[in-house]
């Protein structure tokens, strides 16, 4: 059960309308690394997760908190599309580089939502499911986790630096504090979970059950000129498992053979068999 309380977790207000920024801000909100994307990841894994409740509490505890980042960003993009006219984009499209840029404010803001924010990015794509993940495994799962918060981090801290609205600031500093605690939660729980079951996803197919394909596990195959990439620990030393050591091959070779598929049948009109004609 959801329930909605007016207030917002956070104040939102802004200095001045700036309809140039709200369109910017629509990437971290319908973005591929934006709130709503965050928002149902978590939602949809808390929802099919399985076994150890606290698993379940925690992404169920984060994924609402984003419903309410999703909200404070609706906020804000109204507060900065307050008093936009379409005079305001014919305004900005007299600045050629900002009309090359931007393409003047986001006319979507005028005719589709009257003044609102909305479910896409910053260049009015709409917000895509696929951009989810919700596998059913929780290391895998906390790991994607890790990586969506620390994209949606880097994006908030760019939008940051793009305003010098102090109130707008305000509310990216809430946003980026909350972002960095979130990293630490994914990071406490990726550990915990590597802890119990091992580094590598999943942990119920293990190393020996590859059987005659060990040696392809350890090898770092330098398939680019130069062989700076030797220099790092992917390349020598042990395997984070323990389970065997890195080998550095610097000139690899093909371990298998040329493909020789058979030519399909001329129904197919291939034209790879100049004989074959169909009456």
């Amino acid at each position: 059960m959801f329930r909605h309380q007016k207030e917002l977790q956070f104040e939102v207000k802004v200095d001045r309308p700036d309809p140039m920024l709200a369109r910017q801000v629509q990437e971290v909100l319908g973005g591929q690394f934006g709130e709503m994307t965050v928002m149902m990841q978590y939602l949809f894994q808390g929802f099919n997760c399985r076994g150890e409740e606290k698993y379940k509490d925690m992404l169920m505890d984060i994924g609402t908190e984003e419903i309410g980042h999703v909200e404070m960003l609706c906020s804000l993009i109204s507060q900065l599309l307050d008093g936009a006219s379409p005079e305001d984009q014919a305004e900005a499209a007299k600045d050629p580089a900002t009309a090359a840029i931007m393409g003047g404010i986001n006319p979507q803001h005028l005719l589709v939502s009257g003044l609102g924010g909305l479910p896409t990015n910053s260049n009015g794509v709409p917000w895509n499911g696929s951009y989810i993940v919700a596998s059913g495994n929780l290391l895998a799962d906390m790991r994607s986790n890790l990586h969506a918060e620390s994209q949606g981090r880097l994006q908030v801290a760019r939008l940051y630096h793009m305003t010098k609205d102090e109130g707008v600031r305000a509310t990216f500093r809430k946003m980026l504090a909350r972002d960095r605690y979130h990293q630490y939660q994914w990071m406490a729980a990726i550990s915990e979970l590597e802890e119990k079951n091992g580094v590598v996803v999943p942990a119920s197919f293990p190393p020996e059950a590859e059987m005659e394909s060990q040696s392809e596990a350890y090898e770092f195959w330098n398939l680019s000129e130069g062989e700076e990439s030797s220099d790092g620990p992917w390349a020598t030393g042990s395997a984070p498992d323990g389970t065997g050591e890195f080998v550095y091959v610097a000139k690899p070779v093909p371990k298998g053979q040329i493909p020789n598929p058979k030519i399909p049948g001329a129904e197919l009109h291939h034209d790879l068999d100049g004989k074959a004609v169909l009456k």
